[in-house]
């Protein structure tokens, strides 16, 4: 929730000229979408959404539909954002049903799951991500994983400066590897997994050089224009 509609417009227009090097998404706030999609229309960069419901339509005053984001424009959506499932105690169950709402509407899903500092501190962060991530891979075809990327985010390396060491982000994106592997061999090879957590262009490059970390999931870097570019050309 940063930002205005000058500054986010003045971002996206300096990025659409820009020659970006990876696949771009870019997610602002909702009243901002219909703007941010005109100023993409003549770039390769996507829009998504933050958030969807997990219904279709009804009595849920300040939600907004999966349909809704496709008819803005909308190729992509984040959801169980670590900020949502502890500000919001989302469960791994709604969760689920957003998922199955967005991919009914074409929408790519960007998965969000993360362990915090005392869960890691107990040792259970392998054991938090397979929670999180379990439910998803139990209830989906084969072909919806398909649309699916999955962003590990340190919820103790968020907005804190502190970035995970690329050698534990590389090991906790292994570990997801392993668990999609499970699955399918096709699913693992396929599937993008993002990594989220304070990534600057200082530390960018070295991130993404480890062999299971496919991009990033960029949040405060994402607000300069010059900082992202720099993030996404890495």
């Amino acid at each position: 929730m940063n930002g205005s509609l000058a500054m986010v417009t003045s971002v996206v227009d300096e990025l659409s000229g820009m020659d970006l090097a990876s696949d771009v998404v870019i997610c602002p706030p909702f009243p901002y979408l219909a703007s941010v999609k005109a100023a993409l229309s003549d770039c390769t960069i996507q829009l998504g959404g933050q958030d969807c419901s997990g219904a279709t339509s009804g009595a849920f005053t300040g939600e907004v539909a999966a349909e809704m984001l496709r008819e803005l424009g909308c190729g992509a959506v984040i959801l169980g954002h670590s900020e949502r499932r502890v500000l919001h105690a989302e469960t791994d169950e709604q969760i689920l049903s957003k998922v199955e709402r967005a991919l009914e509407q074409k929408l790519q899903v960007l998965l969000c799951v993360g362990e915090t500092l005392e869960q890691r501190n107990a040792g259970d962060a392998e054991k938090v991500v397979a929670r999180q991530l379990a439910l998803v891979l139990e209830s989906l075809s084969h072909e919806q994983l398909l649309n699916l990327v999955v962003a590990y985010e340190p919820v103790w390396a968020i907005g804190t400066g502190e970035t995970a060491s690329p050698e534990q982000a590389q090991a906790m994106h292994a570990f997801i590897r392993s668990l999609l592997n499970q699955r399918s061999t096709e699913l693992a090879g396929h599937m993008r997994i993002l990594y989220g957590g304070s990534v600057k262009p200082e530390n960018a490059a070295e991130l993404f050089s480890q062999p299971d970390i496919d991009g990033a999931l960029v949040g405060g870097a994402s607000l300069d224009a010059g900082q992202f570019s720099s993030i996404c050309n890495a």
